[in-house]
């Protein structure tokens, strides 16, 4: 009997090229080096509708891999669960737990799936259930920017709450990877938007330290929520300053007492913009001498952290400090003369 890659041929939807003794039940729950079996391939890629359905049962479609991750996970990552006979679409093979807690429901989710699973199976229960990171569906959905294939009647305020391991809420996570804009602007508050995770990060640092602070609207974007500070004493508009975000800010907010917020090591944010490369940014209204000597616990000013950073050119025109000729070079190296901005 001629042998079949059938992992390789699943791969490429070609199954159905197998002569029919050798696509038995033996030859595809076969398991290779990772414990995938030619089923896993199939439902990944999407050749599930190759096999004889006498073939497809609960017992074949819940043989874990090494992971512990069943064919119908895969199907959920590849967005094929539309080929799996409904019949074998039931919570308890949905629910099936990979080693780190991963439901059916959980890929799905993450893979903007979820759709394809009859709706009488995805509850509101089933939306909040946590793998082993705190995960639910939501945060899932959240980080992989699929919140638009959630059912739009479990996306609310009180299911965006939940806590996952480290803290996060859902907002947190869409923060961090850029989806806050899939939630409907009425669905936030300062409240949740000021919810801290374990190391006391806001929404705003997510959104801040990731470089979408320009999804959160601006009615939200005021001094009380921009200088929360995390345990580590870093607060949202540190965060902006070093990522560039600080023009995102309303212009009626970005005053000089929100630039001059300091952190545990004595910066501002300042600080942070002249190193990352950002003090054109500010208002040149606010741009004064005054604030380029603004100076740290370490005795460091603004201007000087702008100029060793090579960004003077960032500094308003009669701010800059000369260029050092031959003999001043000479003098600044030797001591006799003080550099601009000590």
């Amino acid at each position: 009997m001629e042998t079949y890659d059938l992992h390789a041929l699943a791969r490429k939807r070609a199954l159905d090229t197998v002569a029919g003794e050798a696509l038995s039940l033996e030859s595809l729950t076969a398991r290779n080096a990772a414990g995938n079996t030619p089923l896993h391939s199939a439902a990944k890629s999407g050749d599930l509708k190759s096999i004889p359905s006498d073939l497809l049962t609960s017992d074949s479609l819940s043989i874990k891999n090494d992971s512990c991750y069943t064919p119908l996970h895969h199907a959920a990552l590849g967005g094929n669960l539309d080929q799996v006979p409904s019949t074998l679409l039931t919570p308890e093979l949905l629910n099936i737990r990979s080693n780190s807690g991963y439901t059916v429901y959980h890929v799905a989710a993450a893979h903007g799936n979820l759709q394809q699973l009859p709706s009488d199976l995805v509850t509101n229960e089933v939306a909040l259930n946590c793998n082993d990171l705190g995960n639910n569906l939501l945060h899932e959905a959240a980080e992989n920017g699929f919140l638009a294939e959630v059912p739009a009647q479990f996306i609310t305020r009180e299911n965006l709450s939940p806590k996952n391991i480290s803290g996060e809420t859902v907002l947190h996570v869409a923060a961090l990877n850029g989806h806050l804009d899939q939630i409907k602007p009425e669905l936030l508050s300062t409240d949740s938007l000021l919810e801290m995770t374990n190391s006391g990060d806001t929404v705003f640092h997510a959104a801040a330290i990731s470089g979408n602070l320009g999804q959160i609207p601006d009615e939200f974007l005021n001094h009380n929520n921009l200088v929360v500070s995390s345990k580590s004493g870093f607060t949202a508009i540190h965060a902006a300053a070093e990522t560039g975000q600080l023009n995102g800010i309303p212009v009626d907010q970005l005053t000089m007492d929100l630039l001059l917020t300091r952190n545990d090591n004595g910066d501002t944010p300042l600080h942070a913009a002249a190193y990352e490369g950002h003090l054109d940014q500010i208002p040149l209204p606010l741009f004064t001498e005054d604030l380029l000597n603004v100076r740290n616990y370490d005795g460091v000013t603004v201007g000087r952290i702008a100029v060793t950073q090579g960004f003077r050119e960032q500094l308003p025109v009669n701010l800059r400090p000369r260029k050092a000729g031959v003999i001043r070079s000479f003098l600044l190296e030797s001591g006799i003369s003080r550099p601009p901005f000590p």
